[in-house]
């Protein structure tokens, strides 16, 4: 009889642990799984995937009319650019002008993608390619709009800076592909992320908590969102947020293209999907401009050669074929 009842101690004691890790996986990994807020953070690519002059790269080759064979144009730019400048240096630049080290991520190569300082081609990313093009160690940097701080730290460096657009860019939200929402409106989203609308059944979805999440300060995609979001200031979202279903933004073609990643859908706004005709035609609610940037001092004759031969038929053709739309 003893031993009977110490067995049936143990399976009391098992079932109570197997409940407790039950009620743990509902509440927590089971929600987490398909939360996917990393995606929304800054996603990093393999920069040697689109190296110029490169057989294996993925990059789109025509007949380029313009050629240029010296004083190159050191080209950077946005993670969500890179197909493009470097499209440019592959068609237009003589090879083995680009030096590729590769590299580990660090502290002093956070974005894991080093190019040798002679290369005309150079990744810096958002953030620091906007201070590369004041303090002259870029001539043209591909990338959407500045933030108030970079156009601050231009003037602090008396530094003009031309806005030239190339192209245009669609810029989304999107969810994990398991939230039943396929629309929200521009007025919902906002509330979304001024915690006004806090669950998912506000908008059509499952009872869930919503999980608005942000972007690095000062990138493409954040400075987008700040402008997105005009005088709705983001709300504090709930410390329990993190056990909802997420809700990121990003540029069209760096999701659906670059990082594409299946997990994710992008949302349509008001019913109107993101696909490349809808920016073309405009009918989708945020289209943005993407730019090609340098300082009005540079007098390096190359630039307006080779931003007169982007905004030409050719030229709007190989941004196309990077997978964005064309300007004009």
């Amino acid at each position: 009889m003893k031993i009977w009842k110490q067995i049936l101690i143990i399976l009391s004691v098992a079932a109570v642990f197997a409940a407790f890790n039950l009620s743990m996986y509902q509440l927590l990994t089971s929600r987490l799984s398909n939360n996917f807020s990393g995606a929304t953070q800054a996603q990093m690519i393999d920069v040697g995937s689109y190296l110029p002059h490169n057989e294996n790269s993925d990059l789109p080759r025509l007949d380029a009319s313009l050629r240029l064979t010296d004083d190159l144009p050191v080209l950077d730019g946005a993670a969500a650019l890179v197909p493009v400048y470097a499209a440019i240096i592959d068609n237009v630049y003589p090879e083995g002008c680009v030096t590729f080290e590769g590299g580990v991520f660090s502290d002093d190569n956070y974005y894991g993608e080093n190019f040798a300082e002679d290369s005309a081609m150079q990744y810096k990313n958002t953030v620091r390619g906007y201070r590369a093009i004041v303090d002259g160690k870029t001539d043209i940097l591909f990338c959407a709009g500045p933030s108030a701080e970079q156009k601050q730290y231009a003037s602090e460096n008396g530094a003009e800076l031309v806005y030239v657009p190339i192209g245009l860019e669609g810029f989304v939200f999107f969810v994990n592909e398991n939230n039943p929402v396929d629309s929200l409106t521009v007025d919902e989203i906002r509330k979304i992320y001024s915690c006004e609308i806090t669950n998912w059944a506000d908008v059509g979805g499952e009872s869930r908590i919503i999980n608005p999440v942000t972007r690095l300060e000062g990138s493409g995609s954040q400075t987008a969102f700040e402008a997105f979001m005009g005088e709705c200031e983001v709300g504090r979202k709930s410390p329990f947020a993190i056990t909802g279903a997420s809700i990121g933004f990003s540029f069209r073609y760096y999701m659906d293209g670059i990082v594409g990643n299946d997990s994710v859908k992008m949302l349509s706004l008001g019913g109107i999907y993101p696909s490349a005709e809808n920016i073309r035609n405009r009918s989708y609610p945020i289209v943005a401009e993407f730019y090609a940037i340098y300082r009005a001092d540079n007098d390096n004759e190359n630039i307006p050669l080779l931003i007169e031969w982007i905004l030409s038929d050719e030229g709007q053709t190989l941004i196309e074929e990077c997978g964005y739309v064309r300007i004009n």
